[in-house]
């Protein structure tokens, strides 16, 4: 089934999204983003990289930023993690964090799915990146991207 843009922008709550990563930020001064793909061809993969280099993901100071980068159309995502969080937690956390939003996402509810990963980002953030009110600033939009 192909989605409509109607249909993609109904699948993804963006308020309530945002509303979970300013949470999560607050924690931390890690960045996360939420990247929306319509349907393309292609691979996912090459495709979030690209994302994560064009919203300045790898641009944060001390390297943590992390993109949940979602194609609803076919029912596939990308968590990327940049280095200063992957040398942290490493590759059994986001294989952990893939398969609690897969099993959402397989039901079809992309906005429980993200919700569930980036509170799970925001811990592991907050645990390795805490907030620090004197030099933390938000270094990246919240707001949810569809491209």
């Amino acid at each position: 089934m192909v989605m409509t843009r109607r249909q993609l922008l109904r699948s993804i709550d963006a308020a309530q999204i945002e509303k979970s990563i300013e949470e999560a930020e607050r924690l931390t001064s890690g960045e996360i983003r939420v990247s929306v793909a319509p349907l393309f061809w292609g691979s996912v993969e090459k495709a979030a990289q690209k994302a994560f280099v064009l919203l300045k993901m790898n641009q944060t100071a001390q390297r943590n930023g992390v993109l949940f980068f979602v194609v609803p159309s076919r029912r596939r995502f990308v968590v990327l993690g940049d280095k200063g969080i992957h040398e942290k937690v490493g590759q059994e956390f986001w294989e952990s964090v893939v398969a609690g939003m897969g099993e959402l996402f397989k039901k079809g509810d992309f906005t429980a799915g993200l919700v569930k990963g980036i509170g799970q980002v925001g811990q592991q953030l907050g645990a390795h990146f805490p907030y620090d009110s004197t030099t933390d600033k938000d270094e990246l939009s919240n707001k949810v991207n569809f491209e």
